[in-house]
């Protein structure tokens, strides 16, 4: 996958881009990203915010080798099953676009 493909997948999962990273929030601070994808030339970082306030690296890999499972979608190679609570957290923040899209005013027609 490239950074393109990985952009695509991750915005159409719940992440929002902030800052240029692809990235996930907490669900009760949603303007601070707790875990991100940052995109180098050749490789792709998953990073996650320490409760200290830094962003640590977990995992790191080339594009070439980042590829999506058959069943799911979700890229492997890049360390998410080292995030606990991983798929909660990109569930809640996929909800959270969804209804804050439902609270608008009414469309004219």
């Amino acid at each position: 996958m490239d950074k393109d493909e990985l952009t695509a997948w991750a915005v159409k999962n719940g992440w929002q881009v902030m800052a240029g990273a692809p990235s996930l929030t907490k669900p009760s601070a949603p303007k601070e990203a707790i875990v991100r994808m940052v995109f180098k030339a050749t490789v792709v970082n998953l990073e996650v915010k320490k409760p200290a306030g830094k962003c640590e690296k977990i995992s790191g890999e080339s594009y070439a080798k980042v590829q999506p499972d058959p069943d799911t979608g979700v890229p492997q190679g890049l360390g998410f099953e080292k995030i606990p609570s991983f798929s909660m957290l990109m569930q809640e923040n996929k909800d959270r676009q969804i209804f804050a899209n439902m609270g608008g005013p009414p469309k004219r027609r």
